[in-house]
């Protein structure tokens, strides 16, 4: 899953980029908001992290832009106000959560962790194609009741599809979930992946099948 954070303190934004990445999350990391008006207007995004004071745009009218155009993606705003009224005020734009600074880290994976649960699964913890469950709480895919060993890539990568039931992904969006903006988003190694992710899937009832010129699907034999 691909997560926008948007801050404009370098060592701050840095240090929870690392920590979400370290997680398994795809981070993108902007600094201003109209950097971040535009990402969001034209890019993927399973979450949004939203800094109150930012530069050019502040948070708040990124988050209204944003809620405008009809995009319903969770948003999580950081700040360091403690104003009753400015929580009041991004939640009757639109947040879904806020989070005051300073903060461990440990608590806004947690919080991230439950706005993407509730936003994907709609509140449920668990996606199923056939045999294979994927785990949104601890971020697990198991198959036959086994734990499926996955790089962080192929993890990304099978979790768009899952997340996708019965739709083909083409490379390009799988690209856009496995790879941050500053990175080179290559058509060939979502090859490689999917190649690995089907070893890895052989003797189970489930299959990633390649629809030429297409994409791919997730597929149960059995259903």
């Amino acid at each position: 899953m691909r997560i926008l954070l948007v801050e404009d303190h370098p060592q701050l934004a840095a240090s929870v980029a690392q920590a979400l990445r370290s997680a398994g999350w795809t981070v993108d990391v902007l600094h201003d908001g109209i950097a971040a008006d535009l990402a969001l207007s034209c890019e993927d995004y399973a979450l949004a992290i939203l800094d109150i004071g930012l530069p050019r745009l502040d948070g708040f009218a990124v988050l209204a832009r944003l809620r405008e155009r009809g995009k319903t993606l969770p948003v999580l705003m950081l700040t360091a106000r403690s104003e009753v009224k400015d929580r009041v005020h991004g939640l009757n734009l639109g947040a879904d959560d806020y989070l005051a600074k300073p903060f461990e880290l440990t608590e806004l994976e947690a919080r991230v962790k439950a706005l993407l649960r509730r936003s994907v699964l709609a509140g449920e913890q668990l996606q199923r194609c056939g045999e294979l469950t994927y785990d949104l709480a601890t971020r697990r895919f198991s198959i036959r009741a086994g734990h499926l060993n996955l790089t962080s890539r192929e993890q990304a990568v099978l979790e768009a599809l899952i997340a996708r039931p019965g739709r083909v992904m083409s490379k390009e969006q799988l690209a856009a979930q496995v790879f941050g903006l500053d990175e080179d988003a290559s058509s060939d190694a979502i090859e490689i992946y999917i190649h690995r992710l089907r070893k890895k899937l052989e003797g189970s009832a489930v299959r990633i099948v390649t629809f030429r010129g297409l994409g791919y699907l997730l597929e149960a034999l059995n259903d």
